[in-house]
């Protein structure tokens, strides 16, 4: 038996319950990891929530967190007991003490770097590497908006953008988090509580706006997103922090400048295993060479995982935050 995370409805963070559970055996393409950190992300609380469906209930949590392959399947020849791992891009189960999934979830991972980093920044981490080198292959001396520049996936990307020679303009909350996001490579922050963001926009791009924008909050800044992006230019929404976008009509992409739009996930992306690795690669390097570190603003117990949504889903975390099992 082992201890996870599940819920049974779709709710608040009370829904969540720690409890005893039996993990399978590993499948023939299939490995047990033995989880030594796992990471906590704003799309679980889209699960937890319903707004992505769940699987049968009770159900677990996450898709990130790092540890030691525990057992392999028949067919598994990649990997072997003992090795160092991590994942981030599913199945459901990672808010567990053990975690049964497909063998081409998992990468690799340097001996320099820890279990709690992996766990930290597979997934935002992966994220900015396909919205930074894939979604819109950044060159260098764009100058880009970035929203919600303090949180976790923000906080890397100014880093990445730094490590490229982009002008990211972060969007931030607070003169706080203004700094947090300064201190991590922004070239310029805007405070969404008192400064109007297009307005800002202008002002800094001398009125050219940017070439892309990055959107991870959804049906608030939907609007005020489309407003920053210059001609032509792409408009990338990967997220809901603020609820869907919905109902659009495509016409305002004709009104505002002939405009492209995406929605990505780091699904479509990371689709082979020999993808996911080269991106993991292309981010431990960073890691490795210090263009981007790691930081884990916060801990908490596994069991104590509806305290951790709580604080996530009222801003009260900065960067990455990890469970311990």
């Amino acid at each position: 038996m082992a201890k996870r995370i599940q819920f049974s409805a779709y709710g608040g963070p009370e829904v969540l319950e720690y409890a005893d559970y039996q993990p399978t055996e590993p499948g023939p393409q299939e490995v047990r990891v033995r989880n030594r950190a796992v990471g906590l992300n704003f799309i679980d609380t889209y699960y937890r929530s319903g707004l992505y469906p769940a699987p049968d209930f009770p159900t677990s949590l996450g898709t990130e967190g790092a540890g030691e392959v525990e057992a392999v399947g028949s067919a598994v020849t990649q990997f072997k007991v003992g090795d160092r791992v991590a994942y981030a891009t599913g199945p459901l189960g990672a808010y567990s003490e053990l975690h049964v999934l497909p063998a081409d979830k998992l990468v690799r991972l340097p001996e320099g770097i820890s279990f709690e980093q992996a766990a930290a920044m597979m997934l935002k981490g992966l994220t900015v590497q396909y919205l930074l080198r894939q979604t819109f292959e950044l060159k260098g001396g764009e100058t880009i908006l970035f929203h919600a520049a303090a949180g976790g996936v923000g906080l890397i990307a100014c880093q990445w953008a730094r490590a490229l020679g982009v002008k990211l303009i972060g969007t931030v909350s607070s003169a706080e988090k203004a700094a947090l996001a300064k201190a991590n490579g922004a070239w310029a922050t805007i405070d969404y509580s008192h400064e109007n963001v297009v307005q800002r926009v202008l002002e800094l791009t001398n009125g050219a706006k940017c070439p892309v924008v990055y959107d991870s909050v959804g049906k608030d800044t939907w609007e005020t997103s489309l407003d920053c992006v210059a001609p032509r230019g792409l408009m990338v929404s990967f997220g809901n922090a603020s609820g869907p976008v919905s109902g659009v009509n495509l016409g305002i992409l004709a009104q505002k400048g002939s405009l492209y739009v995406t929605r990505p996930t780091l699904f479509g992306y990371a689709s082979t295993p020999e993808r996911l690795q080269a991106m993991a690669d292309e981010l431990f390097a960073l890691i490795a060479d210090g263009h981007i570190k790691v930081e884990i603003k916060q801990r908490f117990a596994l069991a104590d995982a509806a305290k951790a949504h709580t604080a996530l889903a009222s801003r009260q975390t900065t960067g990455s935050t990890v469970l311990i099992p």
